[in-house]
C-alpha cells in the first residue's frame, strides 16, 4: 500500500467514531435518495409507463424534450419567473426585517417567532390557508380590498392573470422567516466596535448600512442567495396543492411537471404517466439547475477576485 493510501486509512481509523455516527444518515440517503434517482434514470432510454415491458427507444425521449414538448419549456419559463419573483421579494424583505429585529429584546424575539412560524408549517397547510384567503368569492383578501375601496369587484387571484403572483406571494410568506434568521445570524456576527468607529467618524444610518453592514455581510449574503436559488428551483409542494400547476399551465413549474409525469396529480390532468420520459426530463432539469448554479459560482468567484476577498 502506498504512503498516501496508508495515511487515508489511518485517518479513517482515527476518526472511526465520527464515521459510525454518520453511517445511519449515509444509509438513509443512499436508500431514499440515491437509489430512487438511479432507479428512475435507468429508464431514460426506454418507453416505460410503470406497467408492462419497457421498450427501448434510444435518444427519442431527449429528442422529444427539445423538439416536441412545449409544455416542458413553458414550465421552464414559469420556473424562472417564479424564482425571480420569489428572490426579488423574499431576500430584501428578510434583510430589512433582520436589520430591524437583530437587537436582542423581548419584543424582537416575539416578532421573530411570529415571522418564522410559516417556515415550520407544512406546504399543504400553507397552500390551504392561501386558498381560503385568496378565494375569489369568499376570500378575506378581496373583502379587505373592497372594504378599503381599492377594488369594486372580486379579483380572481387563482385565475390565469394573477395565479403566478399569488403563488409567489405564498412563497415569500413561507420563506421570508427562514432567510431572516440567516441574516440575523450574519448581523450579530458583525462587531459593535465597527459601528462605534463609524459613528465617531460621523457616518449616518444610510452610510453605515451601505458601506459597513452590507459589505461585511457579503459572504453570508452569497451563501443565502445560493441556498435560496437552489431551493426555489425545486419548489413544487405548495403550488401542487394550491393550483395543481393551473390554470392553463400558468403555474406549472419544472419539478411539478416532472412529478406529474411520474404521478399524475388529478383525474383531469392532461399529463399521462411516463416513467421513461419523466427520467429524461429530470436529467434535463438537473442540467439546467446545475448550469445556473455553476454560472452563479463562477460570477461570484470573479467578483471575489475583483473586490479582493
Amino acid at each position: 500500500m502506498s504512503k498516501k493510501g496508508k495515511k487515508v486509512w489511518e485517518r479513517v481509523y482515527n476518526e472511526r467514531t465520527s464515521y459510525l455516527m454518520l453511517l445511519p444518515n449515509i444509509i438513509m440517503f443512499a436508500v431514499f435518495t440515491v437509489y430512487p434517482i438511479l432507479w428512475a434514470l435507468r429508464y431514460m432510454l426506454f418507453d416505460y409507463r410503470g406497467y408492462g415491458e419497457a421498450k427501448f427507444v434510444g435518444m427519442d425521449n431527449f429528442v422529444r424534450v427539445f423538439t416536441r414538448d412545449p409544455v416542458f419549456w413553458d414550465s421552464v419559463v414559469n420556473t424562472f419567473v417564479y424564482v425571480g419573483g420569489k428572490l426579488i421579494l423574499t431576500l430584501p424583505i428578510a434583510f430589512m426585517l433582520a436589520f430591524l429585529l437583530s437587537k436582542s429584546t423581548r419584543i424582537n424575539a416575539v416578532s421573530q417567532s411570529i415571522i418564522f412560524t410559516p417556515t415550520i408549517m407544512s406546504s399543504a397547510v400553507m397552500a390551504l390557508i392561501f386558498y381560503l384567503l385568496f378565494n375569489t368569492y369568499n376570500g378575506e383578501i378581496n373583502r379587505f380590498l373592497m372594504w378599503l375601496g381599492v377594488i369594486d369587484e372580486n379579483i380572481n387571484w387563482l385565475g390565469v392573470q394573477h395565479a403566478m403572483l399569488t403563488v409567489i406571494i405564498l412563497a415569500v410568506w413561507g420563506g421570508v422567516g427562514n432567510y431572516m434568521v440567516y441574516f440575523i445570524a450574519g448581523l450579530t456576527g458583525i462587531s459593535t466596535d465597527v459601528y462605534e468607529s463609524a459613528k465617531l467618524d460621523g457616518a449616518n444610518g444610510a452610510q453605515t448600512l451601505f458601506r459597513i453592514t452590507i459589505p461585511l455581510l457579503a459572504p453570508v449574503l452569497k451563501m443565502i442567495l445560493m441556498l435560496a436559488l437552489v431551493i426555489s428551483f425545486m419548489d413544487m409542494q405548495s403550488i401542487m396543492v394550491l393550483t395543481e400547476g393551473g390554470p392553463m399551465g400558468k403555474t406549472n413549474v419544472m419539478f411539478l411537471y416532472i412529478y406529474q409525469l411520474f404521478f399524475p396529480i388529478s383525474a383531469g390532468s392532461t399529463v399521462t404517466q411516463e416513467f421513461g420520459y419523466g427520467a429524461a426530463v429530470s436529467l434535463v432539469a438537473a442540467c439546467i439547475i446545475g448550469l445556473i448554479t455553476g454560472l452563479y459560482l463562477f460570477i461570484g468567484g470573479k467578483l471575489d477576485k475583483v473586490t479582493g476577498e
